[in-house]
């Protein structure tokens, strides 16, 4: 009887590859640590712009902030009815719609009660 190879032809598996020496790399091998200066003149560009972003969004917030404090004491002055229906107005709204889609999804049972048990289609 002849011997068998361990790794031959068994059927969904591959001989192994045959592989060789380590491939050349293409990049320069540079210290894991250094930057250039065109990298580093990069980053200090980036990070000005960033300060500038983060400032500009700093200002707009306090703006905004300051907005709504002027706001509120305004506020505090209208009858408690008006402040309600301003407030509430969102709520009004849901509940319409939370009608509108539960009206809606009970007339579809109903006319799929008459299809399926009076008109007996399905």
């Amino acid at each position: 009887m002849a011997k068998r190879s361990r790794v031959a032809g068994r059927p969904g598996q591959r001989r192994p590859l045959q592989r060789t020496g380590s491939r050349p790399t293409s990049a320069p091998a540079r210290p894991a640590g250094s930057v250039t200066p065109e990298e580093e003149a990069r980053a200090a560009e980036l990070e000005v712009q960033i300060l500038a972003e983060e400032k500009t969004a700093e200002e707009a917030r306090r703006t905004a902030t300051r907005g709504r404090q002027a706001e509120g004491a305004l506020y505090s002055s209208l009858p408690l009815a008006t402040r309600a229906a301003e407030e509430y107005g969102y709520v009004r709204r849901d509940v319409r719609r939370i009608v509108t889609v539960g009206g809606l999804l009970l007339g579809i049972m109903a006319v799929l009660y008459v299809l399926v048990n009076v008109v007996r289609v399905f």
